[in-house]
């Protein structure tokens, strides 16, 4: 028997509220870089290990940090005085009875394509990236904890998982802005535009404020007078995207004001040579971005566990996603306003089995879709093995 808890919230739903703030860090922010990188190269293990070993065995390459290189913006092109580095570093099963795991080899290989993807002038990786990736076997006791699980797996660390659901209006509009910019069709049709964005977004009432930082490419930038005019045509293109998918009262959107507006030189306006603000002075880590929702929300419940890198039974991933896809689902129930889950675990205990299941959810309906609630989670948790081969396959983000 499960210890699942459902209960009536006892908080004001979001949308209810005077004022919220949500962000979202772009794929080329160092932060994201970090944990992007880190859990390409836990997926990329994770399947070498299935493949070998019908299995994923103990890792967790979840510490990762970006060191800032140096760069020297030019109108017109300039260049990497100084690669950026890429640490990543914790802990891997490389050796099963006599066969070594290329343990290195794996994670190199899942950086420089995962790098590949966030950086479009970068295709040769080494040539602006220093990779380094540093660990050692993993702990015995926790080596043994999967060693014991079989059909359902052992929970390797005592830790919890936060979500929440539905998305609110304006974490929806935030997601869909920052994903707009990021995404191939726009980089591809503004191509002077760097994936290093972040969308910070305020609502009072019904306003919304967008301040929307993003990097842009020296090499397609003539002079100042060209950046502005380039920084008019992506604001432009915001506020024509923003005008399709929100219904807010009023929108105001600000970008890249940190800009001289009397510039002269490369260095008083974004300009940078890759797109990214890591290649000069911007450092980033593992677990100071994007939670599993895909957004920083300091007006929500969240953890600050780094999901990103870290192995299938660790709870501290596992319930991060699940929390995340419970509550997500039963903010569809129709009358649900807000919906918040808890999920804590126990060492070596079955990740089926938490410790306890914790709901708290607004609904005028509560009596009568509480037992609906209950059939979401113990569904979930009965298909916990499909939700974590999903992991593996990189189906759902951790940032």
């Amino acid at each position: 028997m499960r210890n699942i808890v459902v209960e009536k919230g006892d908080f004001l739903p979001i949308e209810e509220r005077e004022i919220e703030i949500v962000e979202r860090k772009g794929i080329g922010h160092p932060d994201t870089i970090c944990d992007l990188v880190c859990e390409s190269v836990s997926c990329a293990l994770s399947q070498y290990y299935v493949r070998k070993f019908g299995k994923v065995l103990h890792h967790n390459l979840d510490k990762g940090l970006l060191v800032a290189g140096r760069s020297q913006p030019k109108f017109g092109g300039g260049k990497i005085l100084e690669k950026i580095k890429i640490i990543v570093a914790g802990r891997a099963t490389d050796r099963v009875g006599k066969l070594k795991i290329p343990v290195k080899k794996i994670a190199e290989k899942a950086i420089k394509e995962r790098l590949k993807g966030i950086v479009s002038l970068s295709k040769n990786i080494t040539q602006n990236f220093e990779i380094f990736i540093d660990y050692k076997p993993g702990a015995a006791n926790l080596q043994e904890v999967f060693k014991r699980s079989k059909e359902i797996a052992l929970a390797n660390d005592t830790s919890f998982g936060i979500g929440y659901g539905p998305y609110s209006r304006a974490e929806i509009l935030t997601l869909k802005v920052a994903n707009f910019l990021n995404s191939p069709k726009f980089l591809k049709k503004y191509p002077f535009f760097g994936t290093d964005i972040k969308v910070m977004t305020l609502r009072e009432k019904d306003e919304i404020i967008l301040t929307i930082p993003g990097a842009y490419i020296d090499k397609y930038i003539k002079n100042p007078k060209d950046y502005f005019e380039k920084r008019e045509i992506v604001k432009k293109e915001i506020e024509k995207y923003v005008s399709k998918i929100s219904n807010f009262k009023k929108i105001k959107i600000e970008h890249n004001t940190l800009d001289n507006p009397n510039a002269k030189e490369e260095g008083e306006i974004y300009l940078t040579v890759l797109g990214l603000s890591a290649e000069q002075g911007d450092d980033g880590q593992v677990g100071r971005g994007n939670r599993v929702s895909g957004l920083i929300t300091p007006c929500r419940e969240m953890s600050l566990e780094a999901p990103a890198g870290k192995n299938i039974n660790h709870p501290g991933k596992l319930y991060q996603i699940l929390a995340h896809l419970i509550a997500q689902e039963v903010g569809k129930i129709s009358g649900v306003k807000e919906c918040s889950v808890r999920i804590l675990s126990q060492i070596g205990k079955p990740l089926d089995q938490p410790q306890v299941v914790s709901a708290k959810v607004i609904a005028k309906n509560f009596n009568q879709i509480k037992d609906k609630i209950y059939e979401i989670v113990d569904e979930k948790l009965n298909n916990l093995r499909k939700i974590q081969m999903d992991i593996v396959k990189g189906k759902f983000t951790v940032c």
